[in-house]
């Protein structure tokens, strides 16, 4: 979870972190507000580049995109590409080609085919390229707080929005906005339900509502108006459908200090055809909370990041006791699984300060190399 405003929202509520990575978050928000002011000092490492900013074509390689957030109200986002066949890692990608800076907290990626797509969340925008020159193309701005993107059809693009209070919908092609799907009904003093993440099963649209909400909204994909939503425990943010046409939600969970008192995060399980709640898993208390989901290729297993990444069959009926990938020393996080080789990619954050690390793993767990991109890395897209 990256919320930028986490910190701000921590003192105004009373709330406080539990496990390790409500602590990472906390000091990296913190970070994030320091920056800024301290960048000579407090942060030398923002000030360097992984490597030399040399614009590289992409025609023809195969690999994957690295969206790299930053650090929140400084403008230092960028753009990796991990060529897999040559094992060569090009950063900065998008200054390199554009001349210009891609933006404050990059914070997912999405390609179409004919662009690819970078939600810049703190700067209100989404930036369209060229997937293989990168030239620039354009960009859709004026968002609130742009998350995630979702295609619904070829002409039409929903995104979701933290606080917006409901979803835009633009054209791919032309950039221009086509209408504003409201979601009124959020939280308390929220002007809707945040949207996060997007999951499409047959006519219907799932979309998970994260910050302080505890809702699973369902839209039409053809009129595009809410027809369903589902109650599941607090804060679900990730959402799949995996092989079965089962969908799973990661929950975030809530803390003491919360409205309706603490709650455990948790992995729910939901009939799309019947828009019902199957089964909800709840995460061991005192262990890092999950912040990461991802299926495997066949779509048969999930990939659970929480600290260490765990790995459970879709037909499980509990959490794994062991790690399939243990974190150690490091700090992931998030996760990729290539959906063609089934290898895994963890991002390491390191300090939340400079610049990070991309660990790539076989699908088994067997560490094969990693490489160093820009600061805290997060969504990846393979192509």
């Amino acid at each position: 979870m990256n919320d930028c405003s986490y910190i701000t929202t921590m003192c105004r509520k009373g709330w406080f972190p539990s496990g390790k990575r409500d602590l990472r978050r906390l000091f990296k928000a913190a970070l994030w507000l320091l920056v800024p002011c301290l960048p000579g000092i407090l942060l030398p490492g923002c000030e360097e580049l992984p490597v030399e900013v040399v614009y590289r074509s992409l025609e023809g390689a195969s690999g994957v995109f690295i969206s790299c957030e930053g650090n929140y109200m400084y403008g230092n986002g960028s753009l990796s590409f991990y060529d897999r066949e040559k094992g060569e890692v090009y950063n900065q990608l998008f200054f390199a080609r554009n001349h210009a800076p891609l933006g404050d907290v990059p914070q997912s990626l999405f390609c179409d085919g004919k662009s690819l797509f970078i939600v810049v969340n703190n700067s209100g925008k989404v930036v369209a390229l060229d997937p293989e020159s990168l030239a620039f193309k354009g960009a859709v701005t004026g968002l609130t707080s742009p998350r995630y993107l979702h295609q619904v059809d070829d002409t039409t693009l929903w995104v979701s929005d933290l606080h917006a209070g409901g979803i835009t919908v633009f054209h791919p092609g032309s950039l221009r906005k086509k209408g504003f799907i409201p979601l009124p009904g959020g939280p308390a003093g929220a002007a809707g339900h945040p949207t996060e993440q997007f999951a499409h099963v047959g006519n219907d649209i799932f979309v998970t509502c994260w910050s302080y909400d505890n809702k699973v909204m369902v839209l039409d994909a053809v009129t595009a108006t809410v027809v369903d939503s589902l109650t599941v425990p607090a804060q679900p943010g990730r959402i799949v459908a995996d092989g079965r046409s089962r969908l799973w939600v990661l929950t975030g969970g809530s803390y003491g200090g919360a409205e309706g008192g603490a709650e455990e995060p948790a992995l729910v399980r939901i009939d799309p055809t019947t828009r019902t709640v199957e089964q909800i898993f709840r995460w061991n208390a005192g262990s890092d909370k999950p912040g990461d989901l991802h299926l495997s290729p066949a779509g048969d297993s999930l990939y659970i990041l929480a600290g260490d990444l765990y790995k459970m069959s879709v037909l499980d009926r509990k959490f794994p006791l062991l790690p399939h990938i243990r974190g150690g020393h490091r700090t992931y996080y998030n996760a990729g699984i290539d959906p063609r080789t089934g290898e895994i990619y963890l991002a390491d954050a390191i300090d939340y300060a400079q610049n990070g690390m991309v660990y790539r793993f076989s699908p088994g767990g067997t560490p094969a190399d990693s490489f160093r991109v820009g600061i805290n890395p997060g969504d990846f897209l393979f192509r």
